[in-house]
């Protein structure tokens, strides 16, 4: 016979899992259909999971990709959560540094001083 495999409800994981701060954002994120289980969109709070599924959604600007590894039974500690799945998401590629504007050197907006030496320094090339 088939054993019944264990499940708990999509938002109460992923707010186990700490993904979300409290179970009514990751009930509304779930609900606005921003979830894929298993590569497909599921806008259902209450769909069951279970290990082994593979959940990909939007976190803050990431896009996260996380296997189940655990079901859990509480929302405990954050070294506790990290247990519960398995990170997938691709790495992201470092992004291109940009100096501060050499105009100013990080000393904040320019004083009226500054304005002024700037025009009459424009008004010379101009001429």
């Amino acid at each position: 016979m088939h054993e019944k495999r264990e499940t708990i409800r999509l938002d109460k994981w992923l707010w186990f899992a700490r993904f979300f701060k409290t179970r009514s954002l990751a009930t509304k994120v779930v609900t606005s259909g921003h979830v894929r289980l298993n590569s497909v969109k599921t806008s259902k709070k209450s769909t069951l999971i279970g290990q082994g599924d593979v959940l990909t959604f939007r976190q803050g600007d990431d896009i996260r990709v996380v296997e189940i590894a655990m079901l859990g039974t509480r929302r405990g500690p954050a070294p506790e959560a990290q247990t519960l799945y398995i990170d997938k998401t691709p790495v992201k590629e470092a992004r291109d540094y940009v100096p501060p504007s050499p105009k100013f050197e990080g000393k904040g907006r320019p004083t009226k001083k500054d304005r002024r030496t700037g025009l009459l320094s424009r008004r010379d090339m101009l001429d």
